[in-house]
């Protein structure tokens, strides 16, 4: 069984993943994925170097994050180049690492993919796993975490898909709001209904 693992921003889905990885279930983890296809030596930096020109690439090798953040950040045309360039060099190793874990004895794999519906992967998963949070609560933490105001806090979070249309696209929801024992504990109760091993 594929499991998609999807959430909104500080809902707290890297928490339910480590959850899953304490369980022993192997995690294909997006984000990590999007910061291994840019490493120095990847066809994926290279194409962003020909695209946006040497000035978003480091004296290290690696690519300047915030030059390349701040060319997107307003600029949709841009943006689109660097997610061509980017969405399928990620979607690839994600495949081969979720292929990896398959071949070597695994009976459930889980893709942690922040952008799952954002990005229409849900073909990628047998079901979908939405962490869910009150906006009360992801503002919260967002401006905990990230130190945003709350005006900052708030449009990175309108920037993506409302969490209630991700509720609607799911197979089972785990609302976030308490402590983290309710949080496993719902977990628990879904992996068992959905009889996932690892």
């Amino acid at each position: 069984m594929i499991i998609g693992l999807t959430g909104s921003i500080a809902s707290g889905k890297s928490t339910v993943s480590r959850m899953l990885e304490e369980r022993g279930f192997p995690i294909v983890d997006a984000d990590r994925i999007a910061r291994l296809v840019v490493e120095p030596g990847q066809p994926a930096l290279e194409e962003i170097r020909q695209t946006f020109g040497d000035e978003v690439i480091l004296p290290d090798g690696t690519m300047d994050r915030a030059a390349v953040g701040n060319r997107i950040f307003n600029n949709p045309a841009e943006r689109k180049k660097l997610n061509d360039i980017m969405h399928p060099a990620i979607r690839q190793e994600m495949l081969r690492q979720r292929d990896g874990h398959l071949e070597r004895g695994a009976k459930t794999v889980v893709m942690d993919i922040p952008l799952l519906f954002e990005s229409r992967l849900q073909h990628f998963a047998d079901k979908v796993l939405v962490v869910s949070v009150t906006e009360e609560t992801q503002l919260k933490r967002l401006m905990e975490r990230d130190g945003f105001s709350e005006r900052e806090a708030r449009a990175r979070i309108t920037s993506q898909l409302p969490i209630s249309e991700k509720e609607r696209g799911a197979d089972a929801v785990i609302y976030n709001n308490g402590t983290i024992g309710e949080s496993e504990a719902q977990l628990d109760r879904i992996l068992e209904s959905w009889n996932a091993k690892p």
